[in-house]
């Protein structure tokens, strides 16, 4: 398997857990917190999908899904570059409630995979060692970030996939 087949191969499990976990959720169960201040589902997949679109955007120098697609709009969010990073309970309560009503989040995720996957099919083993961020020390290379917004991606993925789980036995 090449680089390309294995980070291609890793953000499609992203996605079939994503899909998994989002599979015919009401928006009740899409902002259930297990306790006051926890993660519904809605924000874990808003987020990591936001994550996702910002990082590897950067990385490859391209505009990022939210912006291109008007999907701030689309979903009734402030157009800002915001990716749920530092969030309060307020904010995630927004984003939820605005992510569950508008029955979007499925779609801007399969967006944003379908550029991901247009972005990493075709890089090298080479192309792993370019440095896409110099505002770190030591600078983050292509293959550093990919596995960052990998690890990223999966564990909010296995969250909202908990949380799933919850909301279903409590139904």
């Amino acid at each position: 398997m090449t680089s390309a087949g294995l980070i291609t191969d890793a953000f499609g499990r992203i996605r079939e857990t994503v899909t998994d976990t989002l599979y015919g959720l009401t928006a009740e169960q899409l902002t259930y917190r297990a306790d006051a201040d926890a993660n519904p589902i809605a924000w874990l997949i808003w987020h990591l999908t936001r994550v996702q679109d910002d990082h590897v955007a950067a990385a490859f120098g391209v505009p990022q899904v939210w912006s291109d697609g008007g999907w701030a709009a689309r979903f009734g969010l402030p157009g800002s570059s915001d990716t749920g990073y530092g969030h309060n309970t307020i904010q995630v309560a927004a984003v939820s409630e605005a992510c569950a009503a508008s029955a979007l989040l499925a779609d801007y995720h399969e967006a944003v995979y379908e550029q991901t996957i247009k972005l990493v099919s075709g890089i090298t083993d080479a192309d792993l060692d370019r440095v896409v961020d110099t505002s770190w020390r030591p600078p983050v290379t292509l293959g550093v970030r990919l596995v960052s917004v990998l690890n990223d991606d999966a564990q909010h993925a296995g969250q909202a996939a908990f949380v799933r789980g919850i909301v279903l036995r409590a139904s």
